[in-house]
């Protein structure tokens, strides 16, 4: 037996209502399966004994030294405290064993100090790689990373090793290569590199490094910031009507962060070079990173306004408004996806663990989507009432109840405003799932009036006010007369009707209150002139005096 048929959608519902249900029913499924699977293990320990549930933890090195970068963050917090005997464990030594090694790790620790402060760089701390395997992509073997180089005439590399730590944990040191080399500029210089300064220090460098070093940064961001006035101010007097200036918008945006971001560059390059406390520049190389992602920010999301406000302002003159929604989609989008880059970023140069901490707000976002349906579901609304476009910002239209025009469709909601000036907002979800009546978007207007004459006139005088008011359609030429038509309809309480059915070809709705005006005196005036009188409601009332009741009555006996 073949069985019949079943539709997809269910009937009742459109298919944006079924696609919009569909994809909340999928998310919250995978929500459930996520949720599930979060709590097995947890669940799967319960079972276990408690000898299989317990597990020796991995064993890590006590100094810190199983990434490049933890390596030398480690290296530089010691010659910082000047603890020149921690600083040695960061170096593979050349005699370990060998009487007095200790003193010649410290002293080698001091002239590798002495080097850097002499012209010598570090990578940057976001350069650094923070995998245990090191970079793979450098050209080195796997068990090797360069990190820097030595200052002086020699600008020898700075090589770290990996190799096995205490407990068979694998540590990254600097190279035994490296530390052939400190052992050479030590046996030429003597034993005055290898003093320790009395100078007065601040978090490690000496305070005159610091000045030198602030000093570079403030006089690269007047600069850069001086020279972005300057163009601003040549492009206002070249540039007359700057508010539909395109390039000078986009310029005025863009330069301000561009100069601090560029000043951020300048200060980098200079400091790299400069004879100045290699702590000193770590610590500022590292943390005006944080000012450069701030920049790069601060410019994305200016830029990002302006090419919003200038690709707007022209989909508004060519009358494309639903163009704009999507725009102002687009732009909310792009600033909160450039916010949470900026974010992560900061976070990772500040040396918090990001994947660890976007994995948890994985986990956490699962949950608090449990929560956040209806947030959820205004998304999915906002999308369907972008891609069906049933209005656009501008349109004059009717949701539900509410009458207004439209001003603007956000990521979650939108808002009208009504004819006495208040706002509503509706969110997406509920606003893509009612009825919307888009009055902008009709091409013609409707015409049809019941037009009453008076009773009392014959039927031929009817005939002729019928035609007279057809004639007046067929003249006009904003009505199509396609369709046109009068006709008496019905003996109404008061008056005899006429229906009259065209339309009216205007698309704008005041242009349409001009033609329908014009057509109505026209009528008016031709009925007038044919002798036909409008009616308006009236009664008739019939008294009757008793005798002449009475009268009737006998007559009728």
């Amino acid at each position: 037996m073949v069985s019949e048929a079943r539709p997809l959608l269910p009937s009742g519902t459109n298919g944006h209502d079924s696609v919009r249900a569909l994809l909340i029913g999928m998310l919250r499924f995978l929500m459930g399966l996520a949720l599930i699977a979060l709590a097995a293990p947890h669940a799967h320990a319960q079972i276990l004994p408690e000898s299989d549930t317990e597990e020796a933890a991995p064993a890590t090195d006590p100094f810190g030294r199983e990434t490049p970068r933890s390596a030398v963050t480690g290296l530089l917090n010691a010659l910082a405290a000047q603890d020149y005997a921690r600083a040695a464990i960061f170096m593979q030594p050349t005699n370990e064993g060998a009487t007095g090694a200790a003193e010649q790790g410290a002293r080698l620790a001091q002239e590798l100090q002495a080097a850097l402060d002499s012209g010598g760089t570090l990578a940057s701390f976001g350069v650094l790689s923070n995998d245990p395997g090191g970079r793979i992509d450098d050209g080195l073997p796997p068990d090797r990373e360069q990190v820097g180089s030595l200052g002086g005439e020699e600008a020898a590399p700075i090589v770290l090793a990996r190799g096995e730590g205490p407990e068979g944990v694998a540590v990254w040191r600097i190279s035994s290569e490296t530390v052939s080399d400190l052992e050479s500029r030590a046996a030429v210089a003597g034993t005055d590199s290898a003093e320790a300064s009395d100078t007065f220090t601040i978090a490690g460098a000496p305070l005159h490094d610091w000045g030198l070093l602030l000093g570079i940064a403030t006089g690269s961001f007047l600069l850069f910031w001086l020279i972005s006035l300057a163009i601003l101010a040549v492009m206002r007097s070249v540039i007359t009507d700057r508010e539909q200036s395109a390039v000078f918008r986009l310029a005025h945006a863009a330069l301000p962060p561009l100069s601090l971001f560029l000043a951020v560059v300048s200060f980098q390059i200079w400091a790299r070079s400069v004879e100045a406390s290699i702590i000193a520049r770590q610590i500022l190389l590292r943390y005006i990173g944080i000012v450069a992602w701030v920049a790069l920010a601060w410019f994305a999301l200016r830029l990002v306004d302006a090419i919003s406000r200038v690709v707007t302002a022209r989909m508004e003159r060519r009358e494309r408004r639903q163009a704009v929604s999507v725009v102002l989609l687009l732009r909310r989008a792009a600033k909160v996806l450039l916010m949470a880059v900026a974010f992560v970023a900061i976070l990772d140069t500040l040396g918090l663990d990001v994947t660890t901490g976007i994995a948890a707000l994985g986990i956490g976002g699962l949950a608090l989507a449990l929560g956040a349906q209806k947030t959820i579901e205004n998304l999915v609304g906002s999308v369907s009432v972008i891609a069906d476009r049933p209005v656009q910002v501008g349109d004059f239209c009717r949701v539900g109840d509410v009458l207004g025009t439209v001003e603007d469709i956000g990521m979650r909601s939108t808002r009208l405003r009504t004819n006495e000036r208040t706002i509503v907002t509706i969110p997406n979800a509920d606003f893509s799932s009612r009825q919307i009546e888009n009055y902008s978007s009709r091409d013609r207007f409707l015409f049809n009036p019941i037009i009453g004459v008076e009773y009392g006139i014959s039927p031929a005088k009817l005939r002729e006010g019928v035609e007279i008011i057809e004639r007046v359609l067929m003249d006009h030429e904003k009505v199509n007369s396609d369709g046109a038509r009068a006709r008496f309809k019905d003996f109404g309480p008061s008056s005899l009707d006429i229906e009259v059915f065209s339309y009216i070809m205007e698309s704008d709705f005041p242009a349409s209150l001009v033609v329908r005006q014009e057509l109505l005196l026209t009528i008016f005036e031709r009925l007038e002139e044919a002798g036909l009188s409008i009616a308006f409601p009236t009664q008739k009332i019939f008294v009757v005096q008793e005798d002449e009741a009475a009268a009737v009555a006998d007559s009728g006996t």
